[in-house]
């Protein structure tokens, strides 16, 4: 069974196209115009062990916001595409990443449910020249668009560098745990029999 996908999406703001492999090594091709994104997204991509290819443009002449919201709607549409009809998949899954002084917990229900809910007290408004708070806006737009229920919560934490990229790291760790094959797991892990 190939858990793979691929989607583009196109607007007056945005072009992206990802290609997304569940089952892979984390091999990742990311480049979307903002520097510290692309550095977040390969955080999230080896971490979860997924193939990841991320090609972006956009309107970054005004900022990174429609860059950084799209990506995140189009990869939680790949996500949603690759999972198909969740057979087998092992559905939730939690994992604490430390950076140095910062520990971030994120929290995955891959329920049909798009929503999210980030607690990431970030300092600093700007890493580089990345607006800090478009973080967020990547989480709530991947959750709702792969359709999962996503928590992300900072339990300690100084550095917004390591805030940000603790964050992307758990998320794609918990996200490859809910993903996986559980070979006990028998049809949808849901007692409705649908999610």
């Amino acid at each position: 069974m190939s858990r793979y996908a691929e989607v583009s999406r196109t607007t007056g703001e945005t072009d992206i196209t990802v290609k997304l492999n569940l089952d892979g090594t984390g091999a990742c091709d990311i480049a979307t115009g903002v520097p510290f994104f692309d550095h977040m997204l390969n955080a999230f991509g080896r971490h979860g062990l997924f193939d990841l290819t991320v090609h972006a443009t956009g309107d970054t002449e005004v900022d990174a916001h429609h860059t950084v919201e799209d990506v995140g709607i189009v990869l939680g549409e790949a996500f949603a595409r690759a999972l198909g009809n969740k057979a087998g998949i092992t559905r939730f899954a939690d994992v604490a990443i430390p950076m140095d002084e910062t520990l971030v917990m994120a929290a995955v229900d891959i329920s049909g449910r798009g929503q999210a809910y980030c607690d990431l007290p970030i300092p600093a408004p700007r890493v580089g020249d990345f607006d800090t708070e478009l973080a967020v806006e990547f989480f709530y737009a991947f959750a709702r668009d792969a359709k999962l229920t996503l928590h992300v919560r900072e339990l300690a934490g100084a550095n917004s560098h390591h805030i940000i990229e603790a964050a992307f790291k758990a998320c794609g760790r918990a996200m490859r745990r809910a993903c996986e094959l559980d070979p006990r797991v028998q049809g949808v892990p849901s007692t409705k029999g649908l999610l």
